[in-house]
């Protein structure tokens, strides 16, 4: 299947550009000023040749756009790029603050506290199943396993950005259910410090893949196990299970003459309770960052 093809083919480049990434400590999510608009790595690669010259030691230009955004590679580090647009590129990347100063320490933190769970008891709570002495969780279709130490393996690769989240969704003291009651990111518990930037790195960004490929989108949806709903009136309104006992909820509605398209992501209210709002916007873009880039290898 042609999907399947892209979706393997974008796993090995990607996962290799985010497991450096988070060696080097750079994958964690940054704060930028309430009034700033914080460039996404599709801003990035439009100022770029988009040639895939990989003179920057990544794959491909979209690679190096999701670098320069995590900041693990700098604008410079593209010999193609002339200074000017760089120069202007830089006084809005120059806004952001990291949140944490090494990712890699963050999931020593959280593999030590899986030490302490009982994996076993905590399998029916989590929405997950416990075999072979594993906690097994499925994410967007794939079954991830996690043993007594908090290491991860899974039959396709370990994604940092999913790991992360999938760590902290299991030491999180407080568990909810889903309840069915769809809230706004802006909801949720932390979310109006936050707002901005998932707007910026998430919705914004989700909005021009479906603007552009609204029939690819809805087929992306359907690679992960999406599921159609009439929960909202859209063009597009599919639930997405990224953790079991965490549902999100894509809704699209196309341009339509003198209208704009719309996108919303939507979260159950247990989305707040099962996730700290960082790993929650950590989890989203990672998504995103991956839908961008199927849609670019398709395409």
């Amino acid at each position: 299947m042609v999907w399947n093809a892209a979706v393997i083919f974008y796993s090995r480049i990607f996962f290799a550009f985010t497991i450096n990434s988070i060696a080097k400590g750079s994958f964690l999510p940054v704060a930028v000023g309430m009034t700033d608009r914080v460039l996404t790595p599709l801003d990035i690669y439009r100022a770029l040749d988009q040639s895939n010259c990989k003179r920057c030691q990544l794959p491909s230009c979209l690679a190096f756009a999701a670098a320069v955004v995590a900041g693990s590679k700098k604008l410079v580090d593209c010999p193609l790029l002339d200074s000017a647009t760089a120069a202007r590129l830089a006084k809005s990347l120059k806004t952001r603050v990291e949140l944490e100063p090494d990712q890699a320490e963050f999931i020593d933190r959280l593999e030590k506290d899986i030490a302490s769970k009982n994996l076993r008891e905590l399998a029916p709570v989590l929405g997950g199943r416990y075999y072979a002495d594993k906690l097994i969780i499925s994410s967007l279709g794939k079954d991830f396993f996690v043993d007594a130490a908090g290491q991860v393996t899974s039959e396709c690769h370990i994604i940092p950005w999913l790991k992360a989240p999938l760590l902290s969704y299991i030491v999180n003291p407080a568990h909810q259910d889903i309840t069915g009651i769809w809230i706004s990111f802006r909801e949720l518990k932390g979310g109006k410090e936050w707002q901005n930037l998932f707007t910026s790195r998430c919705e914004h960004v989700l909005k021009e893949i479906a603007d552009e490929h609204p029939e690819l989108f809805t087929d992306l949806i359907e690679l992960f196990m999406g599921q159609a709903t009439s929960a909202m009136h859209a063009d597009i309104s599919l639930i997405l299970y990224p953790l079991p006992h965490f549902p999100l909820l894509i809704c699209y509605q196309a341009p339509d003459t003198d209208l704009e398209s719309e996108l919303t992501l939507f979260f159950d209210s247990c989305c707040g309770v099962n996730l700290h709002i960082k790993a929650i916007f950590t989890l989203c873009s990672g998504l995103v960052q991956m839908f961008a880039k199927i849609a670019k290898i398709h395409s």
